[in-house]
């Protein structure tokens, strides 16, 4: 269901950055008739009149669309609401057609949201409800793969951090024991001079003429 779609023609979308338009439509017009049927008769006694100007400019000012992120659905006639549900919270997803709406190819589809209560957001009057369904599906299994993927790599780096730290304590517990040991080896042997600097002793310095000469 990948169509070509102009940005441009709504006005109202605000998208993150690569995020794309995968699909948007109005209600479908057949979705009109019941308000024809009810609204000419009673435009004789003006009071249809009103009815019949409401359900056409609803109609008009209805928008769905779906993104590569998220679900968009843009609603008001002298007000302007716009919902947004992305594909990581949806819970589930269900459509529904009326007697007019299946002999017209037209239905609903319905949002339900992790922690919501029911439906969240609905795409009333939808031309081909069935295949926008899958549509969403699809689009809630690629995020959820994604996500799945990205959770594995963030567990094999924390894997080869943990390895990383555990070579280093090794390393530097090795040291500092070799330190310790060489420490203890060369304090018998160096000894401070005068000037404040060191030198290594040798068993020659300890060595005294024992001769003794007697002039007497």
């Amino acid at each position: 269901m990948d169509t070509e779609i102009d940005v441009a023609d709504f006005d109202w979308l605000t998208l993150d950055t690569d995020e794309e338009v995968r699909w948007a439509d109005t209600p479908h017009p057949y979705s009109l008739v019941p308000v024809l049927v009810i609204g000419i008769p009673l435009s004789l006694f003006v009071v249809g009149i009103p009815l019949l100007v409401a359900g056409y400019l609803s109609f008009k000012n209805t928008n769905y669309v779906v993104t590569s992120d998220a679900l968009y659905k843009k609603t008001g006639v002298l007000s302007r609401n716009v919902q947004r549900i992305e594909f990581d919270k949806v819970q589930d997803t269900s459509y529904s057609q009326t007697f007019l709406g299946a002999q017209f190819g037209y239905g609903s589809v319905n949002i339900s949201t992790a922690g919501g209560s029911g439906i969240e957001m609905s795409f009333d009057s939808v031309a081909d409800p069935q295949t926008l369904q899958s549509l969403v599906n699809e689009r809630i299994k690629q995020r959820s793969g994604r996500a799945t993927e990205s959770d594995g790599k963030a567990a094999v780096l924390d894997d080869i951090l943990a390895e990383l730290r555990a070579i280093r304590a090794a390393v530097e517990g090795g040291t500092e024991s070799r330190v310790s040991t060489s420490g203890d080896d060369t304090a018998e042997t160096v000894g401070a001079q005068s000037d404040g600097t060191t030198r290594q002793t040798d068993e020659a310095d300890f060595d005294f003429d024992t001769s003794v000469t007697d002039d007497r």
